[in-house]
Protein backbone atom coordinates (compact mmCIF):
# COMPACT_ATOMS: atom_id res chain seq x y z
CA UNK A 1 0.00 0.00 0.00
CA UNK A 2 1.61 3.14 -1.03
CA UNK A 3 1.88 6.39 1.41
CA UNK A 4 -0.83 8.58 1.35
CA UNK A 5 1.39 11.77 1.54
CA UNK A 6 4.99 11.55 0.18
CA UNK A 7 7.78 13.42 1.73
CA UNK A 8 10.59 14.25 0.20
CA UNK A 9 13.61 16.79 -0.27
CA UNK A 10 15.60 18.64 -3.25
CA UNK A 11 18.57 21.14 -2.21
CA UNK A 12 16.65 22.89 0.47
CA UNK A 13 13.15 22.70 -0.95
CA UNK A 14 10.64 19.91 0.66
CA UNK A 15 8.29 18.60 -2.03
CA UNK A 16 4.92 17.20 -0.05
CA UNK A 17 2.57 14.68 -2.25
CA UNK A 18 -0.86 14.17 -1.78
CA UNK A 19 -1.02 10.73 -3.21
CA UNK A 20 -4.75 9.42 -3.21
CA UNK A 21 -5.36 9.63 -6.91
CA UNK A 22 -7.61 6.73 -6.57
CA UNK A 23 -10.08 9.06 -4.71
CA UNK A 24 -9.06 12.45 -5.93
CA UNK A 25 -6.67 12.95 -3.35
CA UNK A 26 -9.68 13.04 -0.77
CA UNK A 27 -8.48 13.95 2.58
CA UNK A 28 -8.87 11.28 5.08
CA UNK A 29 -7.25 10.93 8.86
CA UNK A 30 -4.09 9.53 7.05
CA UNK A 31 -3.37 12.22 5.03
CA UNK A 32 -4.15 14.81 7.57
CA UNK A 33 -1.72 13.07 10.03
CA UNK A 34 0.54 12.46 6.80
CA UNK A 35 0.82 16.40 5.89
CA UNK A 36 1.37 17.62 9.47
CA UNK A 37 4.27 15.31 10.17
CA UNK A 38 5.20 16.89 6.84
CA UNK A 39 5.19 20.04 8.03
CA UNK A 40 7.17 18.88 10.98
CA UNK A 41 9.73 17.72 8.78
CA UNK A 42 9.94 20.70 7.15
CA UNK A 43 9.54 23.10 10.37
CA UNK A 44 11.82 20.84 11.95
CA UNK A 45 14.93 20.62 8.95
CA UNK A 46 17.74 23.72 9.23
CA UNK A 47 18.71 22.73 5.39
CA UNK A 48 14.83 23.15 4.28
CA UNK A 49 13.66 26.87 4.16
CA UNK A 50 10.57 26.30 1.28
CA UNK A 51 8.02 23.66 0.83
CA UNK A 52 5.80 22.80 -1.96
CA UNK A 53 2.60 20.92 -1.69
CA UNK A 54 1.48 18.99 -4.62
CA UNK A 55 -0.41 16.17 -5.83
CA UNK A 56 -0.23 13.17 -7.56
CA UNK A 57 -3.07 12.57 -10.21
CA UNK A 58 -2.05 9.75 -11.56
CA UNK A 59 -3.88 8.60 -14.85
CA UNK A 60 -6.58 10.70 -14.14
CA UNK A 61 -8.95 12.22 -17.40
CA UNK A 62 -10.06 15.07 -15.55
CA UNK A 63 -7.26 15.79 -12.93
CA UNK A 64 -8.00 16.33 -9.31
CA UNK A 65 -5.40 18.18 -7.30
CA UNK A 66 -8.10 17.63 -4.05
CA UNK A 67 -11.76 16.83 -3.53
CA UNK A 68 -11.37 17.80 0.21
CA UNK A 69 -12.82 15.91 2.87
CA UNK A 70 -13.45 12.60 2.19
CA UNK A 71 -17.02 12.37 2.45
CA UNK A 72 -16.82 8.56 3.27
CA UNK A 73 -15.09 9.31 6.47
CA UNK A 74 -17.40 11.67 7.36
CA UNK A 75 -20.46 9.98 6.58
CA UNK A 76 -19.32 7.01 9.05
CA UNK A 77 -18.64 9.65 11.97
CA UNK A 78 -14.92 9.67 11.20
CA UNK A 79 -14.99 13.31 10.68
CA UNK A 80 -13.20 14.49 13.57
CA UNK A 81 -10.52 12.27 12.69
CA UNK A 82 -9.45 14.48 9.46
CA UNK A 83 -8.74 17.37 11.77
CA UNK A 84 -5.31 17.40 13.92
CA UNK A 85 -4.92 19.77 17.02
CA UNK A 86 -1.93 21.95 15.95
CA UNK A 87 -3.32 22.05 12.29
CA UNK A 88 -7.09 21.72 11.59
CA UNK A 89 -8.36 20.40 8.78
CA UNK A 90 -6.19 18.03 6.54
CA UNK A 91 -3.11 19.03 9.50
CA UNK A 92 -2.69 22.11 7.52
CA UNK A 93 -4.79 25.01 7.47
CA UNK A 94 -4.81 26.65 10.78
CA UNK A 95 -0.87 24.97 11.23
CA UNK A 96 1.31 27.99 12.58
CA UNK A 97 4.74 27.37 10.76
CA UNK A 98 7.55 29.88 9.92
CA UNK A 99 8.48 28.44 6.39
CA UNK A 100 6.65 29.20 3.00
CA UNK A 101 4.62 26.86 1.34
CA UNK A 102 3.74 27.21 -1.99
CA UNK A 103 0.79 24.80 -3.80
CA UNK A 104 1.38 23.77 -7.00
CA UNK A 105 -2.02 22.98 -8.27
CA UNK A 106 -2.21 21.07 -11.82
CA UNK A 107 -6.49 20.44 -12.01
CA UNK A 108 -9.28 21.17 -9.77
CA UNK A 109 -9.23 22.15 -6.04
CA UNK A 110 -12.47 22.08 -4.43
CA UNK A 111 -13.93 22.15 -0.72
CA UNK A 112 -10.92 21.48 1.35
CA UNK A 113 -8.84 21.02 -1.06
CA UNK A 114 -9.53 24.56 -2.08
CA UNK A 115 -9.17 25.43 1.70
CA UNK A 116 -5.40 23.59 1.52
CA UNK A 117 -4.36 25.87 -1.27
CA UNK A 118 -6.01 29.46 0.74
CA UNK A 119 -3.83 27.94 3.74
CA UNK A 120 -0.59 28.24 1.76
CA UNK A 121 1.74 31.18 0.84
CA UNK A 122 1.56 31.19 -3.02
CA UNK A 123 -0.45 29.50 -5.73
CA UNK A 124 1.02 28.34 -9.07
CA UNK A 125 -1.70 26.96 -11.18
CA UNK A 126 -1.94 25.24 -14.48
CA UNK A 127 -5.04 26.82 -17.21
CA UNK A 128 -6.75 23.57 -16.52
CA UNK A 129 -7.23 23.94 -12.82
CA UNK A 130 -10.40 25.36 -11.15
CA UNK A 131 -10.62 26.61 -7.51
CA UNK A 132 -14.20 26.12 -5.52
CA UNK A 133 -15.77 25.58 -2.45
CA UNK A 134 -18.49 23.15 -3.06
CA UNK A 135 -20.03 22.55 0.36
CA UNK A 136 -23.51 24.73 -0.04
CA UNK A 137 -24.12 21.93 -2.55
CA UNK A 138 -23.91 18.84 0.23
CA UNK A 139 -25.60 21.25 3.01
CA UNK A 140 -22.11 21.45 4.56
CA UNK A 141 -19.86 24.54 5.65
CA UNK A 142 -16.27 25.19 4.54
CA UNK A 143 -14.99 25.34 8.09
CA UNK A 144 -11.23 25.03 6.91
CA UNK A 145 -10.48 28.55 6.47
CA UNK A 146 -12.14 29.45 3.23
CA UNK A 147 -15.26 31.53 4.47
CA UNK A 148 -12.75 34.24 5.01
CA UNK A 149 -9.71 34.00 3.37
CA UNK A 150 -11.22 33.75 -0.24
CA UNK A 151 -12.92 37.11 0.55
CA UNK A 152 -9.86 38.64 1.58
CA UNK A 153 -7.44 37.47 -1.05
CA UNK A 154 -10.34 37.98 -4.03
CA UNK A 155 -12.81 40.79 -2.67
CA UNK A 156 -16.11 40.15 -1.26
CA UNK A 157 -17.92 40.33 -4.15
CA UNK A 158 -16.36 37.71 -5.87
CA UNK A 159 -15.86 35.43 -3.37
CA UNK A 160 -19.80 35.58 -2.28
CA UNK A 161 -20.62 34.52 -6.00
CA UNK A 162 -18.48 31.39 -5.86
CA UNK A 163 -19.41 30.64 -1.91
CA UNK A 164 -23.10 31.04 -2.30
CA UNK A 165 -23.06 28.84 -6.04
CA UNK A 166 -20.23 26.21 -4.97
CA UNK A 167 -19.34 26.63 -8.65
CA UNK A 168 -15.72 26.76 -9.55
CA UNK A 169 -13.54 29.80 -10.46
CA UNK A 170 -11.59 28.90 -14.04
CA UNK A 171 -7.47 29.27 -13.77
CA UNK A 172 -7.34 32.19 -16.03
CA UNK A 173 -9.87 34.37 -13.87
CA UNK A 174 -8.67 32.66 -10.46
CA UNK A 175 -5.24 34.56 -11.85
CA UNK A 176 -6.81 38.05 -12.49
CA UNK A 177 -8.25 37.99 -9.17
CA UNK A 178 -4.78 37.87 -8.07
CA UNK A 179 -5.47 33.88 -5.83
CA UNK A 180 -2.72 32.84 -8.26
CA UNK A 181 0.54 33.64 -8.16
CA UNK A 182 2.22 32.62 -11.21
CA UNK A 183 -0.55 30.38 -14.06
CA UNK A 184 1.60 27.81 -16.76
CA UNK A 185 0.81 25.03 -19.23
CA UNK A 186 -1.00 21.98 -17.97
CA UNK A 187 1.78 19.48 -16.66
CA UNK A 188 4.29 22.56 -15.57
CA UNK A 189 3.00 23.41 -11.57
CA UNK A 190 5.08 21.19 -10.18
CA UNK A 191 8.31 22.66 -12.30
CA UNK A 192 7.53 25.89 -12.09
CA UNK A 193 6.83 26.31 -8.30
CA UNK A 194 10.87 23.93 -8.17
CA UNK A 195 11.58 27.41 -9.92
CA UNK A 196 10.09 29.92 -7.70
CA UNK A 197 10.97 28.07 -4.54
CA UNK A 198 15.08 28.61 -5.56
CA UNK A 199 14.30 32.33 -6.29
CA UNK A 200 13.26 32.38 -2.57
CA UNK A 201 15.54 29.87 -1.44
CA UNK A 202 18.39 32.42 -2.70
CA UNK A 203 17.10 35.22 -0.57
CA UNK A 204 18.23 35.07 2.96
CA UNK A 205 15.93 33.27 4.98
CA UNK A 206 15.65 35.09 8.28
CA UNK A 207 14.31 38.34 6.14
CA UNK A 208 11.83 36.13 3.89
CA UNK A 209 10.25 34.03 6.88
CA UNK A 210 9.94 37.60 8.89
CA UNK A 211 8.71 39.22 5.76
CA UNK A 212 6.24 36.35 5.17
CA UNK A 213 5.37 36.46 8.80
CA UNK A 214 4.43 40.17 8.94
CA UNK A 215 2.76 40.18 5.35
CA UNK A 216 0.76 36.98 6.03
CA UNK A 217 -0.46 39.10 9.42
CA UNK A 218 -1.10 42.36 7.97
CA UNK A 219 -5.02 41.31 6.66
CA UNK A 220 -6.21 40.43 10.09
CA UNK A 221 -3.83 42.71 12.53
CA UNK A 222 -4.06 46.57 13.44
CA UNK A 223 -0.44 48.99 12.59
CA UNK A 224 0.25 49.62 15.46
CA UNK A 225 0.47 45.58 16.13
CA UNK A 226 2.39 45.14 12.52
CA UNK A 227 4.63 48.05 13.47
CA UNK A 228 5.61 46.55 17.04
CA UNK A 229 6.12 42.85 14.85
CA UNK A 230 8.25 44.65 12.15
CA UNK A 231 10.58 46.38 14.83
CA UNK A 232 11.15 42.99 16.87
CA UNK A 233 11.78 41.13 13.54
CA UNK A 234 14.30 43.82 12.28
CA UNK A 235 16.23 43.67 14.98
CA UNK A 236 16.20 39.70 14.96
CA UNK A 237 17.38 39.81 11.17
CA UNK A 238 20.16 42.80 11.36
CA UNK A 239 22.25 41.11 14.37
CA UNK A 240 22.05 38.01 12.74
CA UNK A 241 25.00 36.32 11.13
CA UNK A 242 23.25 36.73 7.59
CA UNK A 243 23.53 40.26 7.78
CA UNK A 244 27.46 40.39 8.12
CA UNK A 245 27.28 38.27 5.46
CA UNK A 246 25.08 40.08 2.96
CA UNK A 247 27.13 43.30 3.49
CA UNK A 248 30.75 41.31 3.34
CA UNK A 249 29.07 39.59 -0.13
CA UNK A 250 28.24 42.80 -1.64
CA UNK A 251 31.74 44.39 -0.52
CA UNK A 252 33.52 41.70 -1.80
CA UNK A 253 31.12 41.81 -5.18
CA UNK A 254 30.59 38.16 -4.47
CA UNK A 255 26.71 36.01 -4.10
CA UNK A 256 26.22 35.95 0.05
CA UNK A 257 26.60 31.98 1.49
CA UNK A 258 23.57 32.25 3.58
CA UNK A 259 22.85 30.01 6.63
CA UNK A 260 19.75 30.90 8.43
CA UNK A 261 21.02 32.35 11.63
Amino acid sequence: MSEPVIYETRGRVALITLNRPEVRNAINADVATGIEASIDKLEGDDDIWVGIIRANTGDQERPVFSAGADLKAVSSGSAAAITTERGGFAGFVYRERRKPIIVAVDGLATAGGFEVVLAADLVVATTRSAFGLAEVKRNLLAMGGGLFRLPRTIGPAVAMDAILTGEPIPAQRAYDLGLISRLVQPGEATNEALRLAEQITAAAPLAVWASRRIARAAAYTDEDTLRAMTDKDLSTVTNSADTREGLQAFIEKRAPNWQGR
